[in-house]
């Protein structure tokens, strides 16, 4: 063959195999199932938030996002399995952000860099906590409840849902602010400490809203306070614990996150996604009836709002004289 002939014949055999395999190489994301990792047992907000926003984006990506709860160490070891995963895409974390910043402070060793081998995406549900005790107690405000734990320090029980958890250090900054001890008993998340603390194993707790609820409106626990600026329309009798404690205002606010490295177009797809997703309908019920609201972050705005959680988180661990090895 001449060569001009074969250079041409060359050329047209690699743009058919160009034509071949291009639409299978260039797939757009998402082309399979995602993983969604819930560092966090069944039944607190957390998993709540996560499993409702995990159905919206699996009708709007077209691709199931399958939940998987990976509790344990205060969300750590859900989280290292999401750090350490390949930055495709295709395995997502949703946790809460205050936990997750206690834990870059708390904890001296970590399989992962918080700041650096997760990348935030979007923060869809921001939502209070709720300081709430067993009734036979026998406290019916928050001065009461500190006015016991003084006539018997240390002989109240506090539980959480695991070391260095948003609701074990909240706590500490309560027991901090008031002057008070207790003695804390951790759970494996929201759920198994809110059962603790129906069943008597422990007497108060700083809830996340989703899994008190039920038991408040059954009178299994008794609604002392809520971490909001303001009261809750849920529940306008209850007091702001600011109204007490000025300034104690804090929430579980529960982020998604991607493995670091994950390229910038795959995050702002699902940065963009979630927003749309907190808008429908049926999302927004979920995150209404648990005292929730989305924020309106970008995904650079979230980015820097979890970098100053940390800075924040940072320095109450410290004050609180706390580690974990």
């Amino acid at each position: 063959m001449e060569p001009v002939k074969a250079a041409k014949a060359a050329s047209l055999l690699l743009a058919a195999m160009f034509q071949m395999f291009t639409p299978v190489n260039a797939q757009e994301y998402p082309s399979r199932p995602i993983r969604l990792i819930i560092p966090w047992p069944p039944g607190g907000i957390t998993d709540v938030i996560s499993r409702t926003v995990g159905a919206a984006l699996s009708e709007s990506l077209g691709q199931q996002v399958v939940p998987d709860n990976r509790p344990g160490a205060a969300g750590t070891v859900g989280v290292s399995i999401g750090a350490h995963a390949n930055p495709d895409g295709y395995t997502l974390i949703m946790t809460d952000v205050p936990s997750h910043a206690i834990s870059a402070n708390l904890y001296k060793t970590l399989t992962y860099n918080p700041a650096k081998d997760v990348e935030p995406i979007a923060l869809p549900s921001r939502s209070p906590l709720v300081l709430v005790v067993n009734p036979k107690l026998g406290v019916n405000s928050i001065p009461q409840l500190i006015a016991q734990a003084k006539s018997a320090p240390g002989k109240l029980s506090f539980a959480s849902s695991g070391p260095g958890s948003i609701t074990h250090l909240t706590a500490e900054r309560f027991i901090g602010e008031t002057g008070i001890k207790m003695l804390h008993v951790p759970y494996k998340g929201g759920g198994p400490a809110t059962a603790a603390l129906v069943s008597g194993e422990a007497n108060i707790y700083f809830a996340c809203i989703a899994a008190a609820i039920p038991h408040i409106k059954a009178n299994r626990l008794r609604l002392l306070g809520i971490t909001s600026a303001e009261r809750s329309p849920l529940f306008p009798d209850a007091p702001a614990v600011a109204e007490v404690i000025p300034g104690f205002v804090m929430g579980c606010n529960t982020g998604l996150f991607g493995t670091g490295g994950t390229p910038q177009k795959i995050i702002l797809r699902l940065h963009d996604e979630v927003m749309k997703a907190v808008e429908q309908p049926k999302v927004k019920n979920v995150l209404t009836a648990n005292a929730a609201e989305a924020a309106p972050f970008t995904q650079p705005q979230f980015k820097q709002y979890v970098a100053d959680e940390i800075k924040s988180w940072g320095n109450v661990v410290r004050k609180a004289g706390l580690q974990v090895n």
